[in-house]
C-alpha cells in the first residue's frame, strides 16, 4: 500500500512535500523579542531532517503578548530579517516554513520553564525578568497566586485584530508561506472562548456564539491580509478537559465558522486553560491521545486537520492518515529526541536504505558506509 505520510498535500497554491509537520515548540531563548542564532540552527535540523512543513514557534504580535522573556515576536518591522534567514533556508532545501501567531494573554509574563513553569517570583526579578501587566478576556488570574489580568477593553480587542493582521503582513515579508493563528492552550483567544476565562456580560462574552467573535474577527482580519493563494491554520483546544469547560462539540462549531472564513487547517490541541498543556501534569496520556479530536472535527466540519501529541512511531503516523483520522501529522518532542524522525521514518515504511532523500551531504556518506559495512 502506498505511503500516505509521504504523499504531497496541496492546499490553496502550496504543496506540502509530504504529510509531516514540525509542530511549533517554545525555545524561550529569543533576546528581547529577536529570534537568534540558536533559532536558526534548531529549526535548521528540522529542514535537514526531512519535515514537509516547518513551524516557527508562537510569535506575540504585541511585546505584552510574550509568554516570556524569552519568546520572539513579529510586532516590529526590525524582527522580519531573522525571520527571513530561517525562511529562505527552509525553501532551499524543499521544506514549507510556517509560522504561529500568538498573544499570550493572562498566561503572558511567565518563568522560562527551566526555572518553574510558574509565574515570575524574586528570583526572576533578580535574573532581570521583570513582570508586566497581562490582558485576558475578564479580570480572573491563570491560579491562584497569578496576577489578575486586566479585561479588555473594546479598543484593546480592536487593536489586537489590527496587530494580529500587522504582524501576519510582516510573516509575508519575512517568506513564510503558512500562517497559522494560536487559538489553544490558555493564551489570549482561547481564554475568549472557554467559559471557564470569559465572564464578559458584553457582545464577546456569555454565548457561544459572542465567545467565538473575538477569535473569529482575528483570523478574519489575518485572511484579509494574507493572499488567497497561501494557506491559513487555526490551532484550537478541542476541549479544556475541565468541567463546564470549551468541548469538543463547540470546536466543531469553531472549525466550521473557522472554514467559512477562508481557513484551511484546524489544528487539533488540547487543554491548558488552567496550567500548562504540555508538562502532563494531568495524567499519564496515552499514544495519539488527540487524534480523534482531529478525527471528529474532520468528518463533523468537512474541513483538512492536523493531528498532535505523543505520536512518535511512523507507523502510527501512517495509520492515522490510512484510518482517514487527520491529513497533516504533527511532531514535536519526538523530532527533538530524533531531528531526522521524517527520514528514517520514510526508511522504515517504504525499506529504502538508498539515503536518496537525506541531504547529499550527509546521504553520500551514510550510502557508502552502508554498501562496505557487515552491519547494515
Amino acid at each position: 500500500k502506498k505511503s500516505l505520510l509521504f504523499s504531497p498535500l496541496k492546499i490553496r497554491g502550496i504543496t506540502i512535500p509530504n504529510r509531516i509537520v514540525i509542530s511549533p515548540m517554545c525555545q524561550y531563548s529569543a533576546n528581547d523579542g529577536y529570534l537568534d542564532l540558536w533559532h536558526t540552527i534548531h529549526l535548521g535540523r528540522f529542514v535537514m531532517g526531512g519535515a514537509g512543513l516547518l513551524f516557527t514557534e508562537a510569535t506575540a504580535v504585541q511585546k505584552g503578548g510574550r509568554i516570556t522573556h524569552g519568546c520572539p515576536g513579529l510586532w516590529d518591522d526590525t524582527q522580519i530579517s531573522n525571520h527571513a534567514a530561517i525562511t529562505s533556508f527552509a525553501k532551499a532545501h524543499g521544506c514549507i516554513p510556517a509560522i504561529q501567531l500568538a498573544h499570550a494573554g493572562r498566561k503572558a509574563g511567565m518563568q522560562r520553564p527551566w526555572y518553574g513553569n510558574s509565574c515570575l517570583n524574586e528570583a526572576d526579578f533578580a535574573r532581570g525578568d521583570m513582570p508586566w501587566d497581562c490582558y485576558g478576556p475578564s479580570a480572573m488570574p491563570v491560579d491562584h497566586g497569578w496576577p489578575v489580568p486586566h479585561e479588555m477593553t473594546i479598543k484593546d480587542i480592536q487593536n489586537l485584530v489590527e496587530d494580529f493582521a500587522a504582524s501576519a503582513k510582516r510573516a509575508l515579508q519575512a517568506g513564510y508561506d503558512v500562517v497559522e493563528v494560536h487559538g489553544a492552550h490558555g493564551y489570549l483567544l482561547h481564554s475568549f472562548l472557554s467559559p471557564l476565562s470569559n465572564q464578559r456580560n458584553d457582545a464577546y462574552g456569555g454565548s457561544l456564539k459572542n465567545r467565538m467573535r473575538l477569535p473569529l474577527e482575528v483570523t478574519e482580519g489575518v485572511r484579509t491580509v494574507w493572499p488567497d493563494g497561501l494557506p491559513l491554520f487555526f490551532r484550537v483546544s478541542s476541549v479544556d478537559g475541565s468541567s463546564g469547560g470549551w468541548q469538543l462539540e463547540d470546536t466543531v462549531l469553531l472549525a466550521k465558522e473557522l472554514k467559512k472564513l477562508g481557513v484551511d487547517v484546524v489544528d487539533c490541541s488540547s487543554g491548558g486553560i488552567s496550567g500548562s498543556a504540555t508538562s502532563g501534569n494531568d495524567g499519564k496520556r496515552q499514544p495519539g491521545f488527540q487524534v480523534p479530536y482531529a478525527a471528529r472535527v474532520k468528518k463533523q466540519a468537512k474541513i483538512t486537520t492536523m493531528s498532535v501529541g505523543l505520536i512518535t512511531h511512523p507507523i502510527q503516523a501512517e495509520d492515522i492518515l490510512q484510518h482517514n483520522q487527520s491529513d497533516l501529522i504533527a511532531i514535536g518532542r519526538e523530532a527533538l529526541a530524533n531531528p531526522n524522525w521524517p527520514l528514517t521514518a520514510r526508511e522504515i515504511l517504504s525499506q529504502d536504505h538508498h539515503y536518496e532523500h537525506w541531504p547529499k551531504q550527509a546521504g553520500w556518506w551514510l550510502e557508502r558506509r552502508a554498501q562496505s559495512s557487515e552491519f547494515y
